[in-house]
């Protein structure tokens, strides 16, 4: 195809001039003929080097540029740093030439974001390593995080130009790891990006069939919104507001997670959207005028005290401020409506960015991005810590939601959801949590693994004799908190074998036996110990006796001690290659196969599933369902170790899998449904199960099928039984 180059560079200074178009207002001095040196600098760099759609590689760059200016609203030192962002990885220039031609400042970030060399071992995860090298930046620049994800977010928009394997990967990666911390950095519009575009690509039916069911009904929800909107707008106007009022419809992901997750059908989610109210207020009016507007709508609409939500009072970690509320509109369909002042819009819209516009007000004070931050740079001076342990500590703590507690004086501290009281003590002081021996929530005593509540007040209970434990490990959910046991937990190992290591030598001396290197090495083989220290530790323990030394040298003297040492083969490598090198997929149901796979239990994948090999330790290869939990993390963190898989559909074989009823009580229900089953489709059955409650039924049944069409008939059928409302197919059984 011949490449039409004039096309392509007009192109390039449309792209271009957009770009400086949409950061005009922020620029100062100098700013502009810096980001056009840079630009012109990107352009000779990546100077024939194309994307896998063909186009020429510059495209990326600027657009990368165009969201950090445009959709995270970043300066100039960004928006440089993207334009020159892959320029170190990808061409002959350096950290150097960008440091001597940019500053200090850009040099960081481009640094920052220069991907870290592909591993070899198979037993590592280089996209944690990955992740895990771009957090350790935030001590430098937290910019660093913000181009990456807008970089993050181009790659997702041209995702379709990519191989199957690369689109998993990636999508599974994004919504694993990304859009996690999107939603953590207060970006909310890319973090609903990301989440929709890593389910077209893990989910494309799913994704398009909820795109399609929101067109269908788009011209009933203007009608609604606009009959809901107008008395409370012209209401709001002649009280001398000035707002603006617009239904938001939610993400496709969050829709496609309820009609998953409830068991529910898309005409029966009532929260498709929300109204927000956005206020022009002052800073010190704002609150006051957000309450105001709540008290006029309730003068119109009943609402739901269940569902009234204040994040102005005490905003989300993230710094999202706004007053949710749910009321019941017209037609008798409850709807959320949002208020929030221009300044709290641009903070739930923009992050991190926006809280820098707002760094000097009085309203830092209550911003807690600085806490985040500061945690996140405490977890990350652990240098022991690895890649996995730190994206499941992140996992657990940075990307869950707040609760609120207090101190007994009243003082207010936000925990994560799953906090327990020995994270709180670790929260206040390495030595009360190291001290901890429970405590007392609103008066009543309870234990140091007691998980927290929104509203506890807590008071912690110490001993000077109580010492951290192993199991404590398991007890707490916070890194902060097992960052601290960890170090504590290594100091009083280290002061055990200093104490174990003068016992052994005493010991040895008085068995006349030498104490040397080569006998402590020896006799630590003869244990099955891993190290001499951990020999040293068990004898100061206690759990190593003078009758196992004595043994020791009795088996010394007899020459019983010495073991032929083996080199370990990485087993999953090998396998791997040889994989590689005898097929490109893993068929599965083939009558022929000789790769041995079994199905994950988490997910139980059937024939007509989109469906991923995993190679385990054991070189063992597990099959999951791409929309498997499981999945998105093993894509996430170990995409070396996935092999694709294939269904052969020449042979009917039997696969369990599960379903999920729900509905009223009908007499004769549990004989009706299994006749659908039994009598009219032939289907086995190995279990079913019903629990009646107050009219209410809930079963779930385990039968065998073909594939998912044969899945999918016998859904239909038992949702036309008489009764049942409900039918889905179990994720995790």
């Amino acid at each position: 195809m011949k490449i039409d180059l004039e096309a392509e560079n007009k192109y390039i200074l449309s792209q271009y001039k957009e770009l400086i178009l949409s950061c005009k207002g922020r620029l100062k001095n100098n700013d502009q003929d810096m980001i056009r040196t840079a630009f012109e600098f990107a352009v000779k760099a990546h100077k024939d080097i194309r994307r896998k759609s063909g186009e020429p590689y510059i495209y990326h760059p600027i657009a990368v540029a165009k969201i950090c200016s445009q959709e995270i609203g970043l300066g100039t030192t960004a928006i440089i740093s993207a334009l020159l962002h892959d320029t170190v990885e990808d061409t002959d220039v350096t950290i150097e030439d960008i440091h001597g031609l940019f500053g200090e400042k850009v040099a960081t970030i481009v640094n920052g974001l220069t991907k870290i060399q592909e591993f070899t071992e198979y037993t590592n995860s280089e996209q944690a390593e990955n992740f895990k090298k771009m957090l350790l930046t935030l001590s430098d620049d937290v910019r660093v995080i913000l181009v990456k994800l807008a970089d993050r977010l181009h790659n997702m928009r041209t995702l379709e130009h990519m191989s199957r394997k690369s689109q998993l990967k990636t999508a599974s990666e994004t919504k694993f790891m990304y859009a996690p911390l999107a939603h953590r950095l207060g970006l909310n519009n890319i973090k609903t990006e990301l989440e929709d575009l890593s389910l077209k690509h893990t989910d494309s039916e799913g994704y398009y069939n909820v795109i399609d069911k929101l067109k269908e009904t788009e011209n009933s929800r203007k009608t609604f919104i606009q009959n809901f909107i107008e008395p409370i707008e012209a209401i709001l106007k002649e009280q001398g507001f000035k707002v603006k009022m617009f239904g938001r419809p939610k993400s496709i992901y969050s829709i496609y997670n309820k009609i998953k997750n409830k068991g529910v059908a898309f005409e029966e989610i009532y929260d498709l959207f929300a109204i927000r109210i956005i206020i022009d207020s002052n800073l010190e009016q704002e609150k006051a005028d957000c309450w105001r507007i709540y008290s006029i709508i309730n003068e119109f609409y009943y609402s739901n005290p269940d569902r009234l939500r204040d994040w102005i009072s005490n905003p989300k970690s993230n710094g999202y401020e706004s007053l949710h509320t749910t009321v019941m509109g017209p037609e008798g369909k409850w709807v959320e409506v949002q208020i929030r002042s221009i300044r709290m819009d641009e903070l739930a819209e923009q992050g991190f960015a926006a809280h820098w516009k707002y760094k000097d007000s009085i309203i830092e004070k209550q911003n807690n991005f600085e806490i985040w931050l500061n945690n996140v740079r405490d977890i990350l001076n652990n240098k022991e810590t690895s890649a996995l342990e730190l994206i499941d500590d992140f996992k657990l703590n940075f990307f869950a939601e707040d609760i609120y507690v207090f101190t007994p004086k009243g003082e207010m501290k936000s925990m994560p959801s799953n906090a327990t009281v020995l994270d709180f003590a670790y929260d206040i002081h390495s030595k009360i949590g190291d001290q901890c021996i429970g405590a007392k929530i609103n008066y009543k005593l309870v234990p140091i693994n007691h998980k927290l509540s929104s509203g506890d007040q807590i008071e912690i209970l110490t001993s000077s004799k109580q010492t951290p434990k192993d199991e404590w490990l398991s007890f707490v959910n916070t890194a902060r908190a097992k960052a601290k046991i960890k170090n504590s937990l290594k100091e009083l190992f280290k002061q055990a074998t200093e104490l174990g290591k003068i016992t052994l030598e005493k010991k040895f001396q008085k068995l006349k036996f030498k104490y040397t290197k080569k006998s402590i090495d020896l006799f630590a083989e003869f244990q099955n110990l891993p190290s001499n220290n951990e020999l040293y530790y068990r004898i100061h323990l206690g759990n190593i006796d003078d009758s196992n030394i004595e043994s020791f040298v009795e088996a010394y003297n007899q020459g019983l001690t010495s073991k032929p040492k083996t080199k370990k083969e990485n087993k999953v490598e090998e396998f791997l290659t040889s994989f590689k090198r005898n097929a490109e997929n893993l068929v599965l149901g083939d009558a022929v196969q000789t790769i041995k796979y079994n199905f994950s239990p988490c997910c139980k994948p059937i024939p007509g599933d989109d469906v991923i090999g995993f190679i385990e330790e054991n070189t063992d290869i597990k099959i999951h369902r791409i929309s498997c939990k499981k999945a998105t993390e093993l894509l996430s963190n170990f995409s070396s170790r996935v092999v694709k898989a294939k269904w052969n559909n020449e042979h009917l074989i039997s696969f369990l899998a599960g379903l999920k009823l729900v509905g009223t009580d009908e007499i004769g229900l549990v004989n009706n449904i299994t006749k659908v089953i039994s009598s009219q489709l032939n289907i086995n059955m190995r279990s079913i199960k019903f629990d009646t409650e107050n009219s209410i039924f809930e079963g779930t049944i385990m039968v065998y099928v073909h594939d998912t069409k044969h899945l999918n008939h016998l859904i239909q059928k038992l949702q036309k039984v008489k009764g049942v409302t409900h039918v889905t197919r179990l994720e995790n059984e």
